[in-house]
């Protein structure tokens, strides 16, 4: 791991938009630019905080994949998610100021670090800094509840089409492709999030791609039916 001290201005970042907020003036967005002076590199595999780190800050994805792990009673590793640029990894050690799950980088990746003390004064000054952060927490909630609902409810096929149509519009959002998408993690982390088998994962691929609504070479997924993928979860959500 590589960690440079060095400025990485907030105001002219191309990912601003998604992970901090718009509607700073120029006064307030010098502020913020003082305050994230430091990024930090990772290789593939490399572990950005481990559960059971002290919390001292968030990170703000700046490039790269991320995958956050809970270590269950049995010894197994259970995916919890996947960050990718734009996003925020560490909120999960506010709580108890130490981490819960650990972040691992599924590909070189590069954060920037946000001393949550200073980020926490600077939020009570701006209060759309404020509002801003309490919607991430927001959003982590929301997305921790749809998790909840995708393991509860929907079977096989209904979990992996709601997956594979969350990561291209997440993936959408930040300039890519509407229907292409490379994988950066394999199907027995896919299969550990889902709450799937990875022979279950690789069974459900297989008939997307034997029904014509995907098209997959190794980790290369092209969506050629989005239609088709969204009757599949609707068929799953409840009246």
């Amino acid at each position: 791991m590589d960690l440079h001290a060095i400025k990485v201005a907030c105001s002219s970042c191309n990912l601003r938009e998604l992970c901090l907020p718009v509607g700073l003036n120029a006064q307030e967005m010098a502020r913020l630019d003082h305050l994230i002076t430091t990024r930090r590199r990772l290789r593939r595999g490399g572990m950005l905080f481990a559960a059971g780190d002290p919390f001292t800050s968030l990170y703000a994805v700046r490039s790269g994949f991320f995958k956050t792990v809970i270590n269950t009673a049995d010894g197994r590793d259970q995916v919890t998610g996947f960050q990718m640029a734009g996003e925020i990894l560490g909120l999960d050690g506010i709580v108890q100021d130490k981490h819960s799950c650990s972040a691992v980088a599924l590909e070189d990746a590069e954060v920037c670090v946000l001393p949550f003390d200073k980020l926490e004064a600077l939020s009570r000054e701006f209060s759309t800094l404020q509002h801003h952060v309490h919607r991430i927490m927001s959003r982590e909630i929301v997305r921790d509840q749809g998790v909840m609902l995708l393991l509860g409810s929907m079977r096989a096929e209904e979990r992996l089409a709601a997956f594979l149509l969350n990561l291209v519009q997440r993936l959408h959002t930040r300039g890519f492709s509407r229907s292409e998408m490379i994988l950066r993690m394999t199907r027995e982390e896919i299969g550990s999030y889902l709450g799937m088998k990875l022979e279950t994962v690789s069974r459900t691929f297989s008939r997307f791609q034997d029904e014509g609504i995907i098209e997959v070479r190794q980790r290369y997924v092209r969506i050629l039916k989005p239609e088709a993928l969204q009757a599949i979860v609707n068929q799953g959500e409840p009246l």
